[in-house]
C-alpha cells in the first residue's frame, strides 16, 4: 500500500465574503509528483498556503498530517523545519545579492557568531549541482535569466533538507526548453527521494510529468485521478476543472477582417541607449480592421519592445521609422498620446504593469480613462465609476463579490479581466494584448478568447503576443514571427503550423 507523506483532512479556509475551501480533503503519496489543478480561484494556492503556514493553524478549519503526524504550523518556518518548501510563482529571491546568499539566506552556515562563507559557497555548488545548474555561486540574482533564477530558487529549497517541495506555477514565465529542463529535474528529484506537488494550468505538462492529479473546482475537491491507472486524459482534466466538456478551446471566427488598414509601421528601428544596442530592426507591419494577428517568437526575439515603442514608448527607445495609423502619418511621443487616439496595450506584467494591486476593481478600471469620469474637470464621480465598473464586470464575467472588492484578492483570471475592462473603457479601436492567457486556466482563456473574437467582430483590431504557439494558430487570422528584433516572416492562419513558425523563429 501506498505510504502517504501528506493528508489534509476536511480543510475549510473562508474570507470575508467568500468561502476559498470548503472541505477540502487531498493526500499525497511518498515519493510521487502530485499535480494540483484547477480554474483561477479554484482554491489551490490558498490550499497550498494553508499547508505551508502563511494561513496559520487556528485560521482554517480541518487537519493536516505529514508522516503521520499532525500538525500546527503557526507560521510559515515551522513548515520549514518539518521539510516543507514553497515556491511561488513570483520568486523570492534578492536581485542584488549573490546565488551563494540567497541560497543560504535565512539558515547562514556560522563559525561562532560570524558566517562562514567560504563552507557557504561550498554548499551552494553542492546545492547547485543537484539542480544541474553550472554557474559561478558568486554571479548576482539580477544577472541570470528566469529559467536559472527557478532553479537558483528550488536549490534553495533543497538546502533546507526538503521532503516536500511545492511549485506554484513553476514554468509559468519559462520558454519552451526551460521548462522541460525543470520537469526533467522535478524527475530527477523523486528519484533521489523528494515528493513534489505542482500546481500548473499547462496541461500538457500536467499529463507528461504527473503520477497523480487532484482537480479543486470552487473550493473543492472533485477528484483524484491516477496516471497508471490511465486515468489523466486532457479532455477528462478539463471535463472535471470546468464541470463541462470543451470541445474546442478556440471559439470559432464569426466575420471576415476587412481589408482596411487601420495601422501600419514602415521601417521601424528601435535603439534601447540602456542596453546600448539596436533591438527592433527595419520592421514592417500592416494590421486590418476587424483583424487579430499574432506575434510570435522566442523569449526576447523583440515582441514586447515593439508593442512599447508603438504605445507611446514608455521606456524611452531610440526610434526612427514611420508609424500610420487611419492612413495618417502619427507620432507617440508618451503613452497618453497613444491612448487618446485610439491604441491601447495590455501588459504581460498584470501585477507589476497592469494593475495597482492595493486598490479596488473599480478603481483599476476606470485608472486610464478618469477624464470621462471627473465631474467639472477636477473630482471622479463615483457613482458613474461604480456603474461602469459593474458594466465590464458584467460583460467580462469579472468573478467577484463587488467591484469595491481590491484586486489582489482576485484569481489571475479575473485580474486580467480587469486589465481588459481597463483598457476596454479607453474605447481603442487598436488594442495590444501581450501574453493575454499568461498563467489562467483553461476556462478563463476560453473567456478571453470569446471576448476577443467579440472585439474584432465590432471592429476593433487586435495585436496579440503568444509564447504557446497553439493559442497563435489558434486566434491569429494572420501572423508576424519576429527573431532578433525583426520581422523574420508573415504566414496567413491557413498556412501556418508550429514547425513553420519555429523555423522562421529560429533562423
Amino acid at each position: 500500500m501506498d505510504i502517504p507523506l501528506l493528508e489534509m483532512r476536511n480543510i475549510t479556509k473562508e474570507f470575508p465574503g467568500v468561502k476559498a475551501l470548503d472541505n477540502v480533503s487531498f493526500r499525497v503519496t511518498k515519493g510521487e509528483i502530485h499535480c494540483l489543478v484547477g480554474e483561477n480561484g479554484a482554491g489551490k494556492s490558498t490550499l497550498m498556503k494553508v499547508l505551508s503556514g502563511v494561513y496559520p493553524f487556528g485560521n482554517y478549519e480541518g487537519d493536516i498530517l505529514f508522516n503521520g503526524e499532525e500538525q500546527h504550523f503557526r507560521h510559515i518556518s515551522d513548515s520549514e523545519k518539518a521539510g516543507i518548501a514553497i515556491i511561488y510563482q513570483e520568486l523570492a529571491l534578492i536581485p542584488e545579492l549573490t546565488v551563494y546568499e540567497n541560497i543560504l539566506l535565512g539558515h547562514e552556515i556560522k563559525n561562532g557568531f560570524v558566517v562562514d562563507w567560504n563552507e557557504t559557497i561550498k554548499q551552494a555548488g553542492i546545492m547547485l549541482q543537484k539542480v544541474k545548474l553550472d554557474i559561478n555561486p558568486a554571479a548576482k540574482i539580477i544577472e541570470l535569466g528566469i529559467g536559472k533564477q527557478q532553479l537558483v530558487e528550488i536549490a534553495k529549497a533543497l538546502s533546507k533538507d526538503v521532503k516536500l517541495l511545492i511549485l506554484d506555477e513553476p514554468t509559468s514565465a519559462l520558454n519552451e526548453k526551460d521548462s522541460e529542463n525543470l520537469l526533467q529535474l522535478l524527475r530527477d528529484l523523486k528519484h533521489q527521494g523528494v515528493t513534489s506537488i505542482m500546481i500548473s494550468h499547462k496541461l500538457k505538462e500536467v499529463i507528461s510529468i504527473a503520477d497523480t492529479v487532484t482537480v479543486l473546482r470552487d473550493g473543492k475537491t472533485i477528484c483524484t485521478l491516477s496516471k497508471k491507472a490511465g486515468e489523466v486524459s486532457e479532455n477528462a482534466l478539463i471535463k472535471n476543472m470546468v464541470g463541462r466538456e470543451i470541445n474546442n478551446i478556440y471559439p470559432p471566427k464569426k466575420h471576415i477582417p476587412t481589408k482596411d488598414v487601420i495601422l501600419e509601421v514602415k521601417n521601424w528601428n528601435a535603439r534601447n541607449p540602456a542596453l546600448g544596442r539596436d533591438i527592433l530592426k527595419d520592421v514592417n507591419f500592416k494590421l486590418n480592421r476587424g483583424e487579430i494577428i499574432g506575434l510570435a517568437g522566442l523569449i526576447g526575439s523583440g515582441r514586447t519592445e515593439l508593442a512599447l515603442s508603438i504605445f507611446g514608448n514608455p521606456d524611452n527607445y531610440q526610434i526612427k521609422g514611420e508609424l500610420y495609423l487611419n492612413g495618417k502619418q502619427r507620432k507617440f511621443n508618451h503613452p497618453r498620446d497613444a491612448i487618446d487616439s485610439g491604441v491601447s496595450y495590455v501588459s504581460e506584467d498584470r501585477k507589476g504593469d497592469g494593475l495597482i494591486m492595493i486598490q479596488d476593481v473599480k478603481q483599476n478600471i476606470s485608472l486610464a480613462n478618469l477624464k470621462e469620469l471627473a465631474s467639472q474637470g477636477l473630482v471622479v464621480d463615483n457613482n458613474a465609476e461604480i456603474k461602469i465598473a459593474n458594466k465590464y464586470k458584467t460583460e467580462l464575467n469579472i468573478k467577484t463579490p463587488t467591484v469595491e472588492q481590491k484586486v489582489s484578492n482576485l484569481s489571475g483570471g479575473n485580474q486580467q479581466k480587469v486589465c481588459l475592462g481597463k483598457w476596454l473603457f479607453v474605447k481603442p479601436n487598436v488594442l495590444i494584448l501581450d501574453e493575454p492567457t499568461r498563467g489562467i486556466d483553461v476556462g478563463a482563456k476560453f473567456e478571453i478568447y470569446t471576448i476577443m473574437r467579440e472585439l474584432v467582430r465590432q471592429g476593433m483590431s487586435i495585436i496579440m503576443i503568444s509564447s504557446e504557439l497553439p493559442e497563435v494558430l489558434g486566434m491569429s487570422d494572420r501572423i508576424y514571427i519576429v527573431a532578433s528584433g525583426r520581422i523574420a516572416g508573415e504566414l496567413s492562419a491557413q498556412e501556418a503550423t508550429q514547425e513553420k513558425i519555429m523555423h522562421l523563429a529560429t533562423n
